[in-house]
């Protein structure tokens, strides 16, 4: 099993990114690479996986693949936009204060 086995998957994946995917960060040439390079992790997962176990995943801040053990001799292949914005704080602001939920008092 090598990259070029699931290279329509990937191809697929590349065209929708320069379709419907604005990334900051990636032309789709860098895409492309940057998806030969996770196929290829998670081919290495996939292949040394531990008894019982089903998946080989590989992620990035931007896609996830998943290879998941079928009926057939090729793995099932998915390739997943993660929706991620850069300009999303990570800490909520100093003024939001956690919810905490009081139980009722009894009258004994």
């Amino acid at each position: 099993m090598t990259v070029e086995t699931f290279s329509r998957e990937i191809g697929e994946a590349v065209k929708n990114f320069d379709r419907y995917v604005i990334c900051l960060q990636k032309t789709p040439e860098d895409f492309a690479a940057a998806l030969e390079s996770l196929m290829q992790k998670a081919i290495k997962a996939y292949a040394g996986r531990a008894e019982g176990m089903r998946h080989g995943i590989a992620l990035d801040k931007e896609v996830t693949i998943i290879l998941s053990q079928g009926d057939g001799d090729r793995p099932l292949c998915g390739i997943y936009f993660n929706l991620h914005s850069p300009y999303r704080k990570d800490a909520l602001p100093k003024t939001v204060q956690p919810l905490v939920e009081k139980s009722p008092k009894r009258n004994e």
